[in-house]
This record gives C-alpha cells, sequence and structure tokens, in this order.
C-alpha cells in the first residue's frame, strides 16, 4: 500500500484532499506545519494559515478520518527561508511573495525531506493545480477552476518533487470540494479561505517589519523621473510599485510609484504612462518544461491575480528574458514571473 503525507493546513482544501487519498487506498497521515509561535507575530488567537485554531481543524480532521496527525516544528526554517527573506526584499527595494519561498522551501523541501526520512511515497496538498506525466517529463498544470488556480505559486516545483506530490484537488472547482466537505461533515466545511500572509495578519507590512527587526527606516523624499523633489516619503519599506494610495501628496493629477532608489531613500513617482513596460529580466529561474534553445513564444503572469499575456522569452545565461507583445503595467522587483503554454507551466523566477 502507498503512503501519503497530507499537508493539512486546517482547511477545507487540505481536509478533502486528505478524504480523496484515504479513497483512493492510500495509507496518510497528517501534518501540519508549525511555523510560528502566534505571539511572535502579534496575536493571541487568530484565523490564519498555521495558527493555533487551525492545528486544532486539522487535528479534528484527521481524527474523522482514522488518520495519525503530527505537528512538525518548521519555526527555524521559516525564519530564516520565508520572514528573513521577506524582510531582506522589501529593504533592497521590492516587494516579495513569501507564499511562494513558503511552498519551496517548507512544504516542497522541507516536509518532503520528512516524507523521506519516514519512507513514504508522496506529498499532498490542497492546491488546484495538477501534475501530468507528459514525453517523459511531469509537467504542471493549471487546475481546472480558474479562479482559483494556484499554479503559479508553484512554478519552483523539479522533475523530482512533482514525481513525489499528489495534488487531488486539481480537476475541482472549489465550490464542489465545500460541497463534499459538508458530505462528510467536516468541521471546516465553510471556513473562510485566508487572504493575508499568515505573519502578517492586519496587512500592515511595515509596522511587522519594523517590530521584528527592532529598526525603524526613515523618511527620505519622493520625487520625479527628473529628481526633482514633490515631499517626504515615510520609510522605503512602505511603498511597492504601482502604488497610488497611501502617498499623502497632493500634485493637481494622479500620480504612482514608479520606481525606488535605495541608494538615495527616495521614491520616484509617475504617471499610470510610466508604470507600462515591455521587458523585464527574472533571475533564480527554474525551468519545468525543457530548457529552450532560442526564443519562445508563450505567455507570462507578473502577478498572482492577473491574466496572462502573450511575450516571447528566451534565456540569458542563467536568466530568462521576456519581452512582452504589449507593455505590462507595474512590473515589480521581487515578484515571480511564470511562463504558461496553454495550461502548462513552463517555468518561473524572480523579477530583477
Amino acid at each position: 500500500m502507498k503512503k501519503a503525507i497530507i499537508a493539512m493546513s486546517g482547511g477545507v482544501d487540505s481536509s478533502v484532499a486528505a478524504l480523496f487519498m484515504k479513497e483512493r487506498g492510500y495509507d496518510c497521515i497528517g501534518a501540519t506545519m508549525k511555523l510560528y509561535d502566534n505571539e511572535d507575530i502579534g496575536i493571541s488567537r487568530e484565523k490564519t494559515c498555521c495558527s493555533l485554531d487551525d492545528i486544532e481543524d486539522a487535528r479534528a480532521v484527521a481524527y474523522k478520518l482514522g488518520m495519525p496527525y503530527y505537528v512538525f516544528n518548521f519555526k527555524d526554517e521559516f525564519e530564516e527561508k520565508v520572514i528573513d527573506k521577506f524582510i531582506s526584499t522589501y529593504e533592497a527595494g521590492g516587494t516579495p511573495n513569501p507564499c511562494i519561498d513558503c511552498n519551496r522551501y517548507l512544504k516542497f523541501e522541507k516536509l518532503m525531506k520528512r516524507m523521506e526520512e519516514l519512507q513514504y511515497d508522496c506529498v499532498v496538498t490542497g492546491h488546484y493545480a495538477d501534475i501530468e506525466f507528459v514525453n517523459g517529463r511531469y509537467m504542471l498544470k493549471k487546475g481546472k477552476d480558474l479562479s482559483k488556480d494556484q499554479s503559479y505559486v508553484l512554478y519552483s516545483l523539479t522533475q523530482y518533487q512533482l514525481a513525489h506530490t499528489v495534488f487531488p484537488l486539481g480537476r475541482y472547482s472549489k465550490d464542489e470540494i465545500r460541497e463534499v466537505a459538508e458530505k462528510h461533515g467536516f468541521i471546516n466545511a465553510r471556513k473562510r479561505d485566508s487572504q493575508d500572509i499568515c505573519f502578517v495578519p492586519d496587512g500592515d507590512y511595515s509596522k511587522f517589519i519594523e517590530k521584528h527587526n527592532g529598526k525603524t527606516y526613515p523618511n527620505g523624499n519622493f520625487v520625479d523621473k527628473s529628481g526633482n523633489v514633490l515631499g517626504e516619503h515615510k520609510g522605503l519599506i512602505r511603498y511597492t510599485i504601482g502604488q497610488r494610495k497611501g502617498l499623502n501628496i497632493a500634485l493637481g493629477h494622479p500620480v504612482y510609484v514608479i520606481s525606488k532608489d535605495v541608494a538615495n531613500n527616495t521614491v520616484v513617482l509617475g504617471s499610470n504612462d510610466d508604470l507600462n513596460k515591455s521587458k523585464l529580466r527574472a533571475t533564480d529561474f527554474n525551468w519545468i518544461a525543457e530548457k529552450p534553445n532560442g526564443k519562445i513564444n508563450c505567455s507570462a503572469k507578473t502577478r498572482y491575480n492577473m491574466r496572462e499575456v502573450p511575450c516571447t522569452a528566451y534565456c540569458d545565461g542563467d536568466d530568462v528574458i521576456v519581452e512582452f507583445n504589449t507593455p505590462v503595467r507595474a512590473i515589480t522587483p521581487g515578484q515571480a514571473v511564470v511562463l504558461y503554454d496553454g495550461d502548462y507551466v513552463l517555468g518561473g523566477g524572480t523579477i530583477e
């Protein structure tokens, strides 16, 4: 009998994933990754991913399914691989995506190592995505429910990881999954999805960074593209490319953050048109498909909640250059660009 570790967040998706694997005849254990103490992020009991409440919900579902349940303490790894990188990216002028790093370094690296140690066959998660074996290669594919598709945050998966991962929800819609959960009496059948970064539940990233680091970030100047001073900002970490709200500056016309200059501690403001770019460079690129020898025509997403846009991509050493057929708004350093060929993920990397 094949054996599976179910990564259980306490939400409805991973709970139904566990049910589906049991129905397939797998010998399953449930596992929740303890990534932080609630007090570490300034909350007592809160409905966020991997909080104490979530652990109890996951334990209840595992018990209902007759599965052994464990909590794995990955706090140190989460601090190093996710929180520290989150902070350093903001300090370097970028905008991080910690959910991608959590998938990469915790779920599909640390948890998969635990899978190997326990001599299990696969790691199972409740992601809305799919895996297919095509022409001798494992390919990551969009989930059926495109409104919930999570292939964007999974681009870093290697061939080994894809071969030892199962996404049982890939061919279902969210509504169908909730119906299954209700039918089986799961405690979390109607539990709301977590919308925020788990360790910043109130959404105030700058407050979290300052409290976590025990430091403040100095005010500086808002400037235009020519370097003319337009006003004063309240610290670089409070701003991201494309931002309009919260600038507290009146110039008689709309202005947006178009870039940040860390060396001079300035935030550059411009028009909406200034945000449109036709080209980007991506670093730390992971190819799921075969690495191409020349230019390829494909589509790309530069943010999680956006439609793909047509582009051309090619390798420049280890980096990848992406050229868009039409300009894309607010391409942001630190975010991910993910390339698609129809429903298949070709690969992805970090926008420079």
